[in-house]
């Protein structure tokens, strides 16, 4: 073992018992009787009661928060329904609101809606609902959700059961940015001492137990890293628990072969397991848990220990949440969610682009735009909320979605359950005429319709079982709320009691035992995976807004999703792609154009100077000033004396260069590179003098360059800018060094025929979803953008090469076999193919190498077929006629259109079912049909 390495330096970290203490207090034995007689004093008890401190709520002079909460849903009422409040409506919210007072949860209403206005009034984004809570017209009139529930068939008792004791929780969105604030309200207006965040106890897993043992008890790390790897990978975020490993009668024992047979082999291994059993299931560490706040009646000191966090000064509860709820506190989610901050980022954008407001609220009351729905049904949904994934992409456009209930019954259908029953499959081929719908009994159907219609025939929803068993078995909703929780627990003699009232009260509306046992044994499983309608509408009403706004306002909402993920350079280049395959042009970053975040500037996107490396918000926001305040910079000379000392940093610079962030003031990248801390220098002194508030000098003497821009006589004349650039391959990796990504081109670009020739799945399907699963055999094609040469215990030779394509990066593990095979041809800024097995047992998905091979990337057309129409002859008939021409000469490589109009111009790719052979038959036709300057 390392002598260095940290360790204690006693023998005695335990706890000792009465005769030990003692002993060594021997000498002064009072000390032990007087710490007795202190803990004999101490009294500490808690009292278990739900929702005993439920937050109070401010209310006006003369009122109480049953009045209140009474009257504030009435002025709702009158908000929400402006022409008249329906009957419907009026006999809902009565209801509602007497089981809200008999339980004693005004004040909870109240509180949640003053911190949900105070966010609105304050322009902080916040979701339409979440959860079961978007069921209740009580919190539709009070805004706390935006979802009428009527109108989509939502039910209050799956949020508040009358028949059950249950607390209610909201659960609330917001803009991610701002979330702190809504925080810091609740904070300040109902005390410091009343409001805490929840402290989380994490946990030591079972690899995390192997790893700690192995690094403890001295062994190289390879030893954690041998037997790690050959653990079963964990599934939904949870591992085989190591005792799980050894016991044949754990579900997942076989999984865990290779596991035992490296402990049963290694002598050592087992050393270490058996430490590693002793650790598991120990605490490792606090946490803070990420939405749960705590608001209290009552000081919490009074109530449960707190804590303060010494790094902002939080208040944080030391009982975790199950313990605060059994002693009758009530947590607030106050969640954050990135959709929401793109909204917000996408509206400004359509504000400040097009001068256009958009009210998210009035759309919600439609919900019938053509266009949202096209994209829906083409599957073009990569960057909308929920729909981003390929496999989800792939079932709209089976499904075709034409109306909000289909949106809603997507968001369900997408689980792991229904999609084991098939039931998002049979949706799809229902919906559209492709199956026939079908009932579990034909005496059932004509019951079931009002139902199960709008779902064909299927159960999607937990409401919907709650209403079979209200209007089939005569249940009330609060019992169908019981009866659907007792059916998602699966306990055969609770299942038993429950199927003798749900057939009696069939048989009492005259249903016939047959009828009976087919219903229940479809009831049974579906409720365990059916889900909540009201959780599914509401986030299905964030989907619409935002593929709505992808449709309507491709650039706008294109931009402010990247600028979500400018942080994740993969995802960046993921969606980098899918702007071109849009057809929207992403222009690098530019000192006169830019802001902080990426820009819609017409019908394309600027690069947002904040996503530079080494370029901080500061930066941005000195140059965005500069710019306002003194006017555009018209040289690299004019931008370093315009601007304060924060931006002339010779690094911050460098990197403004090398982004192509002054390529507009036609200087050349390298040039400026080279001449770049000549300018800087010269200007220092002044920039210093300037940031204590000194006059220069030489200040008076002011030359006037024409332009009516005064501008500082320097004292040492500025080296000439060099006019020679580095060649394109250069330029291209210090790029894509600086913005993480390429963005004035690809290395890629043209050869995107030869990467789809050799690859059978794109780099993003297997870092973005699980279509393919751990261990599948898959072949990948892209540029070599990054190799690690190392080097095993034995000296072989080894490699991770990082891979990518034009949607995302991935690494390749070139172990010594594979690598003995191929080190000749691994290389930066190689095209390459790699054949592997796919690796999800760690955190990223990786490749295990097999093979890798050289695609002969000069033969055939390395650059798409440029078809140009004038936008008067873009008719339907004439797109048809070309598409019928593509069609009979199929190929490889894709195809652009090129729409003119006089002044401008727009370009767009077609979809890569249209790819051609690039041959002279084709252009013969093209010609033949569109005139010979179609080609260009």
């Amino acid at each position: 073992m390392d002598p260095n390495r940290f360790k204690f330096d006693a023998d005695e970290f335990y706890l000792k018992s009465p005769e030990q203490m003692r002993h060594l207090w021997r000498e002064l034995p009072e000390a032990c009787d007087n710490t007795l007689l202190i803990a004999q004093r101490c009294d500490v008890s808690f009292t278990e009661h739900e929702g005993a401190y439920m937050p109070r709520f401010p209310c006006p002079e003369g009122e109480d928060e049953t009045s209140w909460f009474i009257k504030e849903v009435e002025r709702g009422l009158h908000v929400r329904y402006p022409a008249g409040v329906p009957d419907e409506v009026r006999k809902q919210a009565e209801y509602e609101t007497e089981v809200i007072v008999s339980k004693g949860y005004p004040g909870y209403f109240l509180v949640v809606a003053d911190f949900i206005g105070w966010s609105k009034k304050n322009g902080i984004r916040v979701g339409p609902g979440r959860g079961s809570g978007a069921g209740s017209m009580c919190a539709y009139v009070m805004e706390i959700t935006d979802l009428d529930p009527l109108r989509h068939g939502l039910i209050f008792e799956r949020f508040l059961n009358p028949e059950r004791a249950s607390l209610p929780d909201f659960d609330i969105d917001f803009d991610e940015r701002r979330r702190g604030e809504v925080i810091h309200y609740v904070t300040e207006k109902y005390g410091e001492e009343r409001v805490a965040q929840i402290v989380t106890y994490g946990t030591i897993k079972a690899k995390q137990a192997v790893k700690d043992a192995s690094r403890v008890m001295g062994f190289p790390f390879s030893m954690g890293e041998k037997l790690t790897k050959a653990m079963p990978p964990a599934i939904m975020g949870k591992d085989v628990p190591l005792s799980g490993i050894f016991d044949p009668r754990h579900k997942r024992y076989a999984e865990a072969a290779a596991f035992r047979q490296v402990h049963d082999e290694d002598p050592q291994a087992q050393e270490v397991v058996k430490t590693a059993l002793g650790l598991e299931g120990l605490k490792r560490q606090w946490g803070v848990h990420a939405a749960g706040v705590i608001m209290s009646s009552e000081p919490l000191l009074d109530l449960i220990p707190i804590m303060r966090r010494e790094q902002d000064g939080q208040i944080i509860t030391q009982f975790d949440y199950p313990s605060c709820e059994a002693l009758g506190l009530v947590k607030m989610d106050f969640l954050g969610l990135r959709n929401l901050t793109i909204l917000d980022d996408a509206l400004i954008n359509v504000r400040s682009n097009r001068g256009e407001e958009i009210d998210l609220d009035a759309l919600s009351k439609s919900l019938d735009d053509p266009a949202t729905y096209e994209l829906l049904g083409r599957g073009d949904t990569l960057g909308v909320f929920q729909f981003d994934g390929g496999p989800m992409r792939a079932l709209l456009r089976l499904m075709k979605p034409d109306n909000f209930e289909d949106i809603s019954a997507v968001g369900a259908l997408y689980r792991p359950g229904p999609m084991g029953a098939n039931s998002h499959t049979n949706y799809a081929l229902r919906k559209n005429h492709l199956q026939e719908i079908s009932y579990p009994h034909a005496e059932l159907a004509h019951a079931l319709e009002p139902l199960l219609g709008t779902t064909y025939g299927l159960i999607v929803y937990q409401e919907q079982v709650m209403e079979i068993a209200q209007k089939l078995a005569g249940y009330t909703l609060g019992k169908a709320d019981l009866l659907r929780r007792a059916m998602g627990k699966k306990k055969r003699s609770v299942l038993d009691a429950e199927y003798k009232g749900f057939e009696a009260g069939m048989v009492a509306n005259g249903f016939s035992p047959g009828a009976i046992k087919a219903l229940w044994d479809v009831l049974v499983p579906f409720s365990d995976y059916a889900f909540n309608k009201a959780h599914s509408a509401a986030y299905g009403l964030v989907s619409y807004w935002t593929a709505y706004l992808k449709a309507n306002y491709p650039a706008e909402y294109m931009a402010a999703v990247l600028t979500s993920v400018r942080d994740d350079k993969d995802k960046s280049a993921l969606y980098l792609n899918e702007c071109r395959r849009m057809g929207i042009k992403v222009l690098p970053p530019d000192v006169n154009e830019s802001s902080a975040n990426f820009t819609a500037v017409g019908t394309d996107i600027r690069f947002g100077l904040a996503a530079i490396r080494n370029v901080g918000h500061n930066v941005v926001e000195a140059i965005v000033a500069t710019r306002e305040d003194k006017g555009r910079f018209v040289s690299f000379e004019d931008f370093v004396r315009k601007s304060p000392a924060v931006v002339c940093n010779k690094r911050t610079i460098e990197s403004l260069i090398k982004g192509g962030s002054f390529d507009s003031m036609q200087h050349s990248r390298q040039g400026l590179v080279r001449v770049h801390e000549a300018y800087i220098d010269a200007v220092s002194d002044e920039k210093r003098q300037e940031a204590i508030g000194q006059d220069s000098l030489f200040a008076g003497f002011e030359d006037d360059d024409g332009s009516g821009t005064r501008t500082a006589t320097s004292l040492l004349a500025m080296p000439p800018i060099p006019t020679a650039e580095w060649d394109k391959s250069t330029l291209l990796a210090f790029e894509r060094e600086m913005l993480g990504l390429y963005v004035s081109d690809h290395p890629l670009f043209g050869i995107e025929h030869v990467l789809a020739q050799h690859a059978d799945t794109s780099i993003a399907s297997l870092t973005g979803d699980d279509s393919k699963p751990d261990g599948a055999n898959v072949t990948i094609a892209g540029l070599i953008t990054g190799l690690q040469i190392k080097r095993t215990k034995k000296g072989d030779l080894w490699a991770i090469a990082t891979v990518e394509d034009l949607d995302g990066a991935i690494e390749c593990l070139f172990f010594p076999s594979a690598y003995m095979t191929v080190s000749t041809m691994l290389s930066h800024d190689v095209v390459c193919v790699v054949r592997g097995r796919l690796n999800r047992r760690d955190e990223t998905p990786t490749i295990f190498a097999q093979e890798l091979t050289l695609p002969d990337i000069k033969d055939g057309p390395r650059g798409p077929v440029v078809v140009t129409l004038p936008l008067a002859r873009a008719t339907n008939g004439v797109a048809e006629r070309i598409k019928r021409v593509l069609g009979e000469h199929p190929g490889v490589t894709e195809v652009h259109l090129k729409l003119t109009q006089p002044g401008r111009s727009v370009l767009m790719r077609l979809d890569d079912t249209l790819r051609v052979t690039a041959s002279p038959a084709l252009f013969g036709d093209l010609k033949a049909l569109l005139g010979p300057s179609c080609l260009t």
